[in-house]
């Protein structure tokens, strides 16, 4: 008889300005930001394929923005699945911040470094 997989777990990991979700303590994917001032940028979301089709890039973005919003910051969607999350799910907008091309300038200056 097989085990049922752990509920998935989303972490804050700081030091590589990033959000993970976890099943049984393996990492499953991660949506990646940096902060500009008072905004989290999200420029990229991936899942491992092994991990696919489960839903969890959708409860990985909601629990990262519901942290975003906890912490006080907006949300700048460069990552098109963050884009896509936020036009289905309208409880964040009043946290979200419109992308624009001074923002993309800044992020592609500070993923240079």
């Amino acid at each position: 008889m097989t085990q049922p997989a752990a509920a998935p777990t989303v972490q804050r990991v700081d030091a590589k300005h990033r959000y993970e979700i976890l099943i049984d303590g393996r990492t499953a994917g991660l949506t990646a930001y940096r902060d500009h001032g008072d905004q989290r940028v999200f420029y990229h979301t991936e899942i491992d394929d092994a991990f696919a089709g489960q839903g969890l890039a959708s409860l990985l973005v909601q629990q990262a923005l519901t942290d975003v919003r906890a912490s006080g910051k907006h949300i700048v969607p460069v990552c098109p699945y963050v884009a896509k999350f936020l036009k289905k799910h309208d409880e964040f907008a009043d946290i979200a911040d419109p992308l624009t091309p001074g923002v993309l300038r800044w992020l592609e200056s500070a993923l240079a470094h």
